[in-house]
């Protein structure tokens, strides 16, 4: 009976704390252990012995101070004892719509559509998705550091694009005609916002920067694809647009046409200085030929001019002399 109760229980305890304890990883994913609740840590290295640290500000260095802990590759079977924990996570790219609410998922507009102000007190929507991946290099901040850390993430991400869209000042555009003449229908906001659409997804990727060092998330693009107006402004400024360009089009139109003119007359002013060169030449050389003759010796020059009478006489069916009487 005892003999029976001891073999049973070896066996229950090799199932539930030894075949159990083996696990993997797979090529996707990677994981930290942690041996009564503390992961395993790779020495005293921080985060900030890392490059990732770079995108903080002097003042959060301090704050987001975390530890270094040794991940777990793909691959096993791998072994943990009972009192050892292993927390996996995904590291592939993943999509998530700008919108997106992890806290509420009907807000702004069920996910789909996301507000922000302009400068000259505009309500915009927004659409667009944003790329991100768990930071492999610091995920003590993914799985210890932050309670839900897309939450954070998100937030972030939405405060600093809506202070950007408050506060967006579109380039000075470049100091020619067609630039001044159309500079009345510039400084709109949304068109401004339209225009510089790749500059505006650049600015919030460095801004970004910095969320792999706070949150262990890592931003791999920002694409915002569309600024839509309010219902009550978006004919008004349908005819601004329209109008905008009507204007830009006749000012383009009148440019190729002045520069085609003077591309012409460039071409007919080159053409009458080759055809005058042409004429001046036969002179020239005639003049240079003559002045040799004349070095040569006087008689020279008046037989040059016996030949080319000569020929004259050869060359023409007519000769009229005047009478010596």
């Amino acid at each position: 009976m005892i003999l029976g109760f001891l073999i049973g229980f070896i066996i229950w305890f090799l199932a539930r704390y030894l075949v159990a304890g083996l696990y993997t990883v797979d090529q996707n994913e990677r994981a930290v252990k942690t041996i009564f609740g503390r992961a395993e840590r790779l020495g005293t290295q921080t985060t900030l012995d890392d490059p990732i640290a770079e995108a903080l500000r002097p003042e959060e260095r301090e704050r987001y101070c975390y530890p270094q802990v040794r991940v777990i590759p793909p691959g096993g079977p791998y072994f943990k004892w009972p009192w050892e924990r292993v927390f996996k996570v995904t590291v592939s790219t993943q999509t998530l719509n700008m919108a997106f609410d992890p806290e509420d998922p009907t807000a702004n507009e069920g996910g789909s559509k996301l507000s922000a102000v302009t400068k000259d007190q505009l309500d915009t929507g927004l659409t667009g998705q944003i790329r991100y991946r768990i930071c492999e290099r610091n995920l003590y901040a993914y799985l210890f550091g932050v309670k839900r850390p897309i939450v954070h993430v998100m937030g972030y991400y939405i405060s600093v694009l809506r202070e950007r869209i408050a506060n967006f000042i579109a380039p000075p555009p470049l100091e020619d005609a067609a630039d001044n003449t159309i500079a009345s229908v510039a400084g709109i906001s949304i068109n401004d916002l339209r225009k510089n659409l790749s500059s505006l997804n650049e600015h919030m990727e460095r801004e970004c920067a910095s969320s792999a060092p706070r949150y262990g998330i890592t931003f791999d693009a920002s694409l915002i694809t569309g600024i839509d107006p309010p219902h009550e402004v978006e004919s008004a400024l349908a005819a601004i647009n329209t109008a905008h360009n009507q204007v830009s089009s006749d000012i383009s139109l009148a440019q190729a046409s002045a520069d085609q003119k003077i591309v012409q007359s460039k071409r007919a002013v080159e053409i009458e200085t080759l055809n005058a060169q042409a004429e001046v030449e036969p002179l020239r050389a005639l003049a240079d030929q003559l002045t040799a003759l004349r070095a040569s010796g006087a008689d020279a020059l008046a037989a040059y001019r016996r030949n080319v009478r000569l020929k004259l006489f050869k060359e023409a069916s007519q000769v009229i002399m005047e009478d010596a009487q």
